[in-house]
């Protein structure tokens, strides 16, 4: 009988080949084609998954595997099917291709996260076909939209099928889960406990308008700008949340340094290429993005706008906000884009431990250390029903491959052995928590 480790490379291939490039525009055409596909699958081992449409080809699945234990909630296990896009040219291997080259399955999704959605199409296809149930109701959603915020799919499934998730208080998806070498024996899987908060902001300042010959000490523009400066440059401290302080332990014994709470970077720089996604986990971040301003050379404008991605520790928006005003000046307003709050769950966690077990069972060598993403995944949206989410994609990579490097970058690809590592490693989770 085939095995989930057999068919997870091919599932990912396939998914890989199905364009469900997300422009951000509102329109996912691939995604219905993608949701009906992953359907098939389940249909064909006589599971009788529900179909959710919010828009017109935006395409989710949800379906639940009863556990033998009705009195355990219920676990989610989540991904999306929508990637962002990618130009041909720039990559070694076309991105819609799918190819296996050099062990690797290459294309746009093979690590965000089509990698995952195999893995748990391989990992539920298994237990059904051998006849094997979890202890707890296990619920398997393959959602849309999610690389634009998932209106079309967490957000609406939240808003309007709730009925999906009941039960379930606990959630694992992306963005975790991966290894990262610290010495030939030990290598350390990074699980995602906490995400930063998002604030959206346009800044705008009025002023006279007037002829761009004469002397203008109240140009909107300048007044802008010089904020716009001191929002962008602004050395934001460490701010270390509780999950930010075990990482920084973690790290420390792992890599035999001295644990300095006022000074991370040593903890950082062992981390490599890595450090710059842990590192943006440890403080918060203002970027301004856009600017707009007047409609003539020779005109100074009454008004000057821009934007900029706020992004804020958990429990922490308050002293963002605080702050971010002092930066402004009183020449410069602000108002709210788009706001998302920060999210965190604890460490602690019975959870957490099977996820160390399971990661064990196959890997010795494995430890394990919270962080928290510096970005966003449907596990907000999920939040919203009181569901406390972690970022689980168990795969142990080879020390040579920069893996985070390539979320939205070019060349994605994933070996095929971490492939069905993490369908064992999801297997066994997923069968004794």
């Amino acid at each position: 009988m085939i095995t989930g480790e057999d068919e997870v490379a091919r599932l990912c291939s396939e998914l890989i080949r199905i364009d469900t490039y997300n422009h951000g525009d509102g329109r996912g055409a691939g995604e219905r084609l993608a949701a009906e596909q992953v359907a098939t699958w389940l249909t064909e081992v006589g599971l009788d998954p529900v179909y959710v449409e919010s828009a017109r080809r935006r395409g989710n699945v949800v379906v639940r595997l009863p556990g033998t234990d009705p009195t355990l909630p219920g676990l989610l296990i989540h991904g999306h099917l929508d990637t962002v896009p990618a130009i041909a040219g720039s990559w070694t291997v076309p991105p819609l291709s799918g190819e296996i080259i050099d062990d690797c399955v290459w294309g746009r999704g093979a690590v965000d996260m089509k990698n995952m959605d195999a893995m748990m199409l391989a990992v539920l296809r298994d237990l059904v076909r051998s006849g094997r149930r979890p202890r707890r109701d296990l619920v398997f959603a393959w959602l849309a939209d999610e690389e634009a915020g998932g209106e079309f799919g967490a957000r609406h499934l939240v808003e309007h099928r709730p009925d999906l998730f009941e039960g379930v208080t606990e959630a694992i998806s992306e963005v975790g889960g991966f290894s990262v070498q610290v010495d030939a024996g030990v290598r350390l899987y990074f699980i995602e406990t906490a995400q930063k908060g998002l604030l959206w902001l346009r800044l705008t300042a009025e002023n006279r308008a007037g002829h761009a010959s004469l002397i203008h000490p109240d140009n909107a523009v300048t007044e802008l700008c010089a904020a716009v400066v001191r929002v962008g440059r602004h050395p934001w401290p460490f701010r270390l949340t509780p999950a930010s302080r075990t990482l920084l332990r973690e790290l420390c014994d792992a890599y035999g340094l001295a644990y300095d709470e006022e000074d991370p970077g040593p903890a950082l720089a062992a981390l490599g290429p890595l450090a710059r996604l842990v590192g943006a986990s440890l403080t918060h971040i203002s970027n301004p993005t856009r600017l707009h301003a007047g409609y003539a050379t020779n005109v100074i404008p009454e008004t000057a706008t821009a934007e900029v991605d706020g992004r804020f520790l958990p429990g922490a928006e308050k002293d963002f906000l605080d702050t971010l005003g002092e930066l402004l000046g009183p020449g410069v307003r602000h108002e709210v884009i788009d706001r998302d709050p920060g999210i965190e769950a604890p460490f602690d966690a019975p959870l957490v431990d099977s996820m160390l077990t399971a990661l064990q069972k196959e890997d010795p060598g494995a430890r394990i250390a919270p962080y928290c993403l510096p970005a966003g995944t449907d596990n907000k949206a999920f939040h919203r029903l009181g569901v406390r989410g972690y970022g689980f994609v168990p795969l142990r990579l080879p020390p040579e491959l920069d893996f985070a490097s390539m979320f939205h970058g070019v060349d994605e690809r994933v070996p095929v052995e971490a492939l069905r590592f993490g369908v064992r490693v999801l297997d066994r989770l997923l069968t004794t928590y």
